[in-house]
């Protein structure tokens, strides 16, 4: 049981961790990923609510006793890896490495989550 709870509390961490650079390079640094979000062909506009996600998100994975709502932000938060994932590998600018390892973490994240909670 020990050894279950590390697992989670690392690959949690470290994803927290992800999350919280890729929000702060949403918010601090909007005039790059403005950029990164065109060539993806993506409408800026959602720049701002999708780092203010990300944030919503890591604050939901670390509150115990919010199950339901754990549920949902793994789950977008899966959606938004994939997504990630395919833009990054569809223009070719070597990125997708960071949505895979961010996508890994998080399905750890979940397994161990669930294990924990039995």
């Amino acid at each position: 049981m020990k050894r279950n709870k590390i697992i989670y509390y690392i690959s949690t961490g470290l994803l927290s961790l992800l999350l919280l650079f890729s929000a702060g390079m949403y918010l601090f640094n909007n005039a790059k990923i403005s950029e990164m979000f065109n060539s993806f062909g993506y409408p800026t506009y959602i720049i701002y609510p999708y780092a203010i996600a990300k944030l919503l998100a890591i604050l939901t994975l670390w509150i115990p006793n919010l199950d339901k709502l754990k549920e949902w932000a793994y789950a977008g938060l899966f959606f938004a890896f994939i997504l990630a994932f395919f833009a990054h590998f569809m223009i070719s600018d070597g990125e997708h490495m960071g949505a895979l390892i961010a996508m890994i973490l998080l399905v750890v994240s979940y397994v161990f989550n669930k294990k924990t909670n039995k």
